[in-house]
């Protein structure tokens, strides 16, 4: 059964895939997004995969059930893509070379501008889970790639609020909250010559990490080549940062945050930000999200942000040194 219903109360889709119940396991004899597998290449350094178990597809099956007026259904017409970062099977954004992650961002933004060309596609999610911690099967360093009919909630939120802003301001909105950040310095993680790393004042995650572009951009697309270069070496910052504040692999969800295609130009209005979503609130706790926070969508963080930056900041500036001495 795949197939997207619609939810009236929340104007959003739902993605039905029950065959990703079969997706399985970390086989314990092989991995198959490692060389030699027989299921990518035997030699690469960043490779894009179809994903195996697609929520979306470009040939998806008619829906198993009948809509009506109040509950529409569609197709699940998209497209999910895997994206190997290394064939190292024990790498990770902390434990690759920069130059290496440059790669990453450079197949990043081709399979960007590639699933863009589909006139169906509304919304390129690019993102990261790792970590059995946020459900992570299959542990080779890796990253995936959504393409959707339709601009998801969340996004559609950050659109909006984001196009208020300017048309209320004439400024952008995340513009307005990376110089408030950089005024205040209590959050502020890392500073580079083209990016800026905060946990935000209201994210709802401990250690809740955003990445913001200083130039005003809206999509990977944009970027000079000296600004991929900077953002390979913010994520590797932060991810070791992140690994080094409790000594152990650190698990996060990550998101590029970028405008729509195919659609209203959201140029103007949206600036490019990557959002980190960490399960942890200390070594072996995890923040879950409970009642309220799923009920209503009312976020409660139990920390102060205040307190936790300066512990990521200094495990970002601790990494660093351990480098320059290696």
């Amino acid at each position: 059964m795949t197939e997207l219903r619609y939810n009236p109360l929340l104007r959003d889709w739902t993605m039905v895939a029950s065959h990703r119940q079969n997706r399985p396991q970390m086989p314990k004899d092989y991995c198959p997004f490692c060389p030699g597998s027989g299921k990518v290449p035997d030699d690469y350094q960043v490779f894009a995969y179809d994903n195996d178990f697609p929520a979306l597809s470009a040939i998806p099956p008619v829906p198993d059930v009948a809509g009506s007026a109040l509950y529409p259904v569609q197709e699940a017409y998209g497209k999910c893509e895997v994206i190997l970062y290394s064939p190292d099977h024990s790498a990770s954004l902390s434990r690759l070379p920069v130059r290496h992650i440059r790669q990453v961002v450079d197949l990043w933004t081709e399979r960007f501008i590639a699933l863009s060309e589909n006139p169906k596609h509304k919304y390129i999610l690019i993102f990261e889970n790792r970590g059995p911690e946020v459900g992570v099967t299959m542990p080779h360093p890796h990253g995936q790639i959504y393409a959707y009919p339709y601009i998801p909630q969340k996004l559609r939120v950050e659109l909006e609020a984001c196009h208020d802003h300017l048309q209320e301001t004439g400024h952008c909105l995340i513009c307005d909250m990376a110089e408030q950040e950089k005024q205040s310095g209590l959050r502020i993680i890392k500073e580079t010559q083209h990016f800026l790393c905060f946990i935000p004042f209201f994210t709802d995650y401990p250690y809740g990490a955003f990445i913001v572009s200083k130039v005003h951009c809206a999509s990977l697309v944009e970027f000079t080549d000296a600004q991929k270069d900077d953002l390979a070496a913010m994520l590797h910052a932060v991810a070791a940062g992140m690994d080094g504040l409790f000594d152990r692999e650190f698990p996060y969800m990550m998101a590029l945050h970028q405008g729509p295609v195919n659609g209203p130009d959201a140029t103007e209005s949206f600036h490019f930000h990557i959002e980190f979503y960490p399960p942890l609130r200390s070594r072996d706790r995890i923040k879950y999200l409970a009642s309220s926070e799923t009920a209503a969508w009312a976020p409660c963080n139990p920390t102060a942000v205040e307190d936790t930056a300066p512990q990521l900041r200094e495990a970002v500036l601790r990494a660093e040194a351990q480098e320059r001495g290696q």
